[in-house]
């Protein structure tokens, strides 16, 4: 059975721990150039939805381990004129060595991991981020670790979510912050609490729910040592921007909240932001904000994950 990384907790709280210090070497040694580890694969990187940041990071990355990355849009297929995911992913299977997959419905990614028979890697789905959650954990050990950055820098720390608490980053940072100790506090409008969701994501995985909800900004923030929010409107939703942007506007992250977090704490974001909405510009441009080390961190942080699947997937073959 090859292994995909399709949830956060794919990977146990101590294998994650070993891809953040796969992450930490990778991103200290990048200038020694191309690292043998995919050499003479074939990956793809297939787009169900735009990206920016995704697609440069995943395709640097891929080159920079050695494989040769073959990037797609959904649309120049044959999936976009009616061909079936089962068929379009068993086609794959036989061309591919692995998928990186950005798309909508986390079937879509189940799917292609069921039946192309190769580690599929969930660049992005509209229920969960892992790649993402992951970035920004191990962004953390780097700004609050007293040496090396290690997993157990951020144990008991207060991460704050703002905004839309029921999607795809609420559920993905509830879920890494179970794995690494960290304390989630979900902070948006009553009517986009995270439940049911989030529960049964928590189950399936077999955690115990460590998130808690706040309609409560300046409660939220109180010694908070990472401030985070999102875009209010998400690919899919522009229909509901107006009503959006009037229901989520008391929880833009800017400097009120600043002032009761804790005094070295950061402000993080995904990217894209639109400044004015979800976030200040004054945060945005602020000494808290570290949002271009969390970029970055995508290609240290996702190569880290590819190469650390595969080399489980041939631990497994060897057997």
């Amino acid at each position: 059975m090859v292994r995909s990384f399709l949830k956060d907790t794919d990977f146990s709280p101590a294998e994650a721990k070993e891809v953040f210090d796969l992450a930490a070497r990778y991103k200290a040694t990048r200038s020694a150039g191309i690292i043998d580890v995919l050499k003479s694969e074939s990956w793809g990187v297939l787009f169900f939805k735009k990206s920016t940041r995704t697609r440069l990071s995943f395709e640097a990355g891929l080159y920079e381990l050695g494989a040769h990355p073959m990037v797609m849009s959904s649309n120049d297929l044959q999936i976009s004129r009616g061909e079936t995911i089962e068929d379009t992913a068993r086609i794959m299977g036989r061309f591919l060595h692995g998928l990186v997959i950005r798309t909508f419905e986390q079937e879509i990614v189940e799917k292609f991991a069921k039946y192309s028979g190769l580690p599929v890697i969930n660049a992005l789905t509209d229920l969960l981020h892992p790649c993402q959650s992951y970035t920004d954990m191990f962004t953390m050990t780097e700004f609050f670790s007293d040496g090396k950055p290690t997993p157990e820098s951020i144990k008991g720390k207060k991460f704050v979510f703002f905004g839309d608490t029921a999607c795809n980053m609420a559920y993905s940072l509830a879920l890494a912050g179970a794995m690494f100790d960290v304390e989630v506090v979900l902070c948006g409008p009553e009517e986009f609490k995270p439940e049911p969701v989030l529960n049964k994501l928590f189950k399936e995985a077999n955690l115990t729910p460590t998130w808690t909800f706040t309609s409560d900004p300046i409660e939220a923030s109180l010694k908070a040592d990472v401030l985070y929010t999102d875009v209010w409107v998400s690919m899919g939703k522009e229909d509901e921007k107006a009503e959006r942007i009037k229901t989520m506007s008391p929880y833009q992250v800017n400097d009120s909240l600043f002032k009761v977090a804790n005094k070295n704490s950061l402000f993080m974001h995904c990217l894209p932001a639109h400044a004015g909405e979800e976030v200040s510009q004054e945060v945005l441009d602020g000494k808290h904000s570290v949002i271009f080390d969390q970029a970055e961190n995508r290609l240290h942080v996702q190569k880290a994950i590819v190469s650390y699947l595969v080399g489980k997937n041939r631990e497994m073959a060897r057997k």
